[in-house]
């Protein structure tokens, strides 16, 4: 298993925004990083989020000059044919897929409550469904052993990106409330995506159906709390989830936190 990083040393404090991906960030968060129950900070400049790369030139670039080597894409074929990513030169491009929110079923909603139900139902799907778990398992072993840094999302960085997220910093220690904080992030980074896209719900569909849609766009303390829950529920604990419902072994959870954990900082 490798090593500490060392790319904490030449990472910026404060990651600039991306105009082209609004919900592009460090898993560590800013300044010295989240703190860890075991006394240190999660190292910055390691694993970063985002929503599709559907980036400018300039966006690109900076993405390149991270130096990220990996870049795990967990849409469906369908959302990436639509919105394939641009190419960052010096990273390698995988498919790791995860279900997201069922088209179908958002279609047809009536109101804010289905919709809320629907959100629910997808962050269940994470913990309950063999092809989410394995999907996770692939991702984090990935995490664990490729090279760094690298850089995981899906559309819009929000629900599938955001429980990744939420399950390295499980395994770096962070307490739950940061990892909530750190959750809803999503709907002040991405506000002008949402309005933007409420917008078009208004003109194509009417004015009303804005709230109808509107808990679809956005993250919310209930939905993450629904995958604890069936955590809890099947597994008794996150760690046994890491364990016995994404089959993650010691060694493998240890060089996670390996990379996540800087007691320098």
């Amino acid at each position: 298993m490798s090593d500490a990083p060392t790319t904490d040393e030449t990472a910026p404090r404060e990651l600039a925004r991306l105009a082209s991906a609004d919900n592009f960030r460090d898993v560590a968060g800013t300044g010295s990083g989240y703190p860890v129950a075991s006394g240190g900070h999660v190292r910055r400049g390691v694993f970063f989020r985002s929503n599709e790369l559907q980036l400018s030139s300039a966006d690109a670039t900076a993405l390149s000059e991270l130096g990220i080597t990996r870049i795990h894409d967990l849409r469906g074929q369908m959302e990436i044919d639509a919105h394939p990513d641009v190419e960052v030169p010096g990273a390698t491009w995988r498919h790791v897929e995860v279900s997201g929110i069922p088209m179908e079923l958002v279609s047809g909603l009536e109101d804010s409550t289905a919709a809320e139900r629907v959100m629910r139902q997808v962050y269940d799907v994470f913990v309950r469904a063999p092809e989410a778990r394995a999907a996770y398992a692939e991702l984090l072993t990935e995490l664990a052993t490729g090279p760094l840094p690298q850089l995981f999302h899906c559309t819009a960085g929000k629900d599938r990106t955001g429980w990744a997220a939420a399950l390295l910093l499980e395994i770096a220690g962070v307490d739950r409330a940061t990892i909530l904080t750190d959750y809803l992030l999503t709907n002040t980074f991405s506000s002008a995506t949402r309005q933007k896209y409420l917008g078009l719900i208004a003109e194509h569909l009417g004015e009303d159906k804005k709230a109808v849609y509107e808990p679809t766009m956005v993250v919310a303390a209930s939905y993450l709390q629904t995958a604890y829950d069936a955590v809890t529920e099947l597994y008794g604990s996150v760690d046994g989830y890491l364990r016995d419902g994404l089959g993650l072994d010691d060694d493998l959870l240890a060089a996670l936190r390996t990379r996540l954990v800087d007691y320098d900082a």
